[in-house]
């Protein structure tokens, strides 16, 4: 309970007369979202079941919370807040498992999160991943759908100092750019249409640029009947900065990627505004390495989790609910025992001992 009231103690959205203690029903949330709860209604059965093993951590001085005590809370709880308070103990976590240095962004939706009628409008979160740890730095959810400005909102509540910052073309822009240089922090952002004096710019330098084969990166794979090859180069670009007001643009980056799938070939062809002028292998990680945002987090919420069949769509819970789902992926990625997120979560329902133990690391 410690981390519990020292980083999110001051949360408590409710009356000060309020039957049950906040911390411990964060606790007990968290509890049962480790052992695969989906919603409040699940919350309030796993404090049921396990009421047992809860008191032998928890006082539980009122009983134990009903659904509908769940759902108020997290229908109440700002999630911007929260956000804060995610940040703040994820980074604490994260310093103790080592230094993080690529931060991916990017958003997912919540497809099952609308109001009855507002299908067309589900729920938005951006997340920011740290590469190294393999864990989620930081989270916010996107007012309005507009996800440029809550990626913007979200670099606030991060440590940027000496971190490279990758994206897609959403969240190329020169405010991004701007904010990032500022913050002390370098950049590597997709580049496409929506930037057309710039990407028409970037366009030009590599079709008039000659790169010697030894500047060259490649690479192949070939697995599960399908392979890939990737070119990748890196073009030197003075003068872009300026003239197109974009902070820290020191280079521009160009992968081809060729792939074999079921006997069809695909081409494709990306540009990346660089802060710096990486080399070619190097540009290749990096791409590589922001896509593990997909594979670490958004697959899990989305197979492990089933974020989006998720329906709670009142008032702030589907947020809170989103940024709860992550701070369990952190504390899975935290753990050391060998095993998949789903095994550890059918191990955390099943073992009170390890569930014990996955709940340590809020200390």
């Amino acid at each position: 309970m410690t981390a519990m009231v020292e980083f999110f103690g001051h949360l408590d959205p409710r009356d000060q007369n309020s039957r049950h203690d906040f911390c411990e029903l964060l606790l007990i949330a968290l509890a049962a979202v480790l052992c695969g709860a989906k919603n409040c209604s699940d919350m309030a059965r796993f404090a049921q079941e396990k009421q047992a093993m809860l008191r032998q951590v928890l006082p539980l001085a009122n009983g134990l919370a009903s659904h509908d005590t769940f759902s108020a809370l997290f229908r109440k709880l700002d999630p911007a807040a929260f956000a804060g308070a995610f940040s703040a103990f994820t980074h604490k976590l994260t310093t103790a498992a080592g230094a993080n240095r690529q931060i991916a962004l990017d958003g997912k939706t919540m497809r099952g999160a609308f109001e009855t009628g507002q299908n067309y409008a589900p729920r938005m979160m951006v997340s920011a991943w740290g590469r190294e740890v393999r864990m989620t730095l930081a989270a916010l959810p996107a007012t309005g759908g507009n996800e440029a400005k809550a990626a913007l909102d979200l670099l606030g509540l991060l440590d940027l100092e000496g971190a490279l910052v990758t994206a897609d073309a959403l969240h190329c822009s020169a405010p991004m750019a701007k904010e990032l240089t500022r913050r002390g922090a370098s950049y590597v952002l997709a580049l496409k249409g929506n930037q057309p004096s710039l990407h028409a710019a970037a366009e030009a330098l590599a079709a008039s640029a000659k790169t010697p084969k030894a500047a060259l990166a490649e690479t192949s794979e070939h697995a599960h009947g399908r392979s890939e090859a990737r070119v990748a180069r890196v073009i030197a670009a003075p003068g872009l900065a300026k003239r197109h007001g974009f902070a820290g643009l020191a280079a521009i980056g160009e992968i081809r990627r060729t792939r074999v799938i079921d006997g069809k070939r695909q081409h494709e062809r990306w540009l990346y505004a660089l802060s710096r002028r990486w080399s070619s292998q190097e540009l290749l990680s990096i791409v590589r390495g922001h896509w593990d945002i997909e594979n670490g987090l958004h697959w899990g919420l989305d197979v492990i989790y089933r974020e989006d069949d998720c329906r709670t769509c009142k008032n702030h819970g589907p947020e809170n609910l989103a940024l709860l789902r992550r701070l369990c992926v952190n504390t899975f990625r935290a753990d050391s025992k060998k095993d998949t997120m789903r095994g550890k979560m059918m191990r955390a329902g099943w073992n009170d001992a390890y569930l014990f133990k996955l709940m340590t690391h809020m200390r």
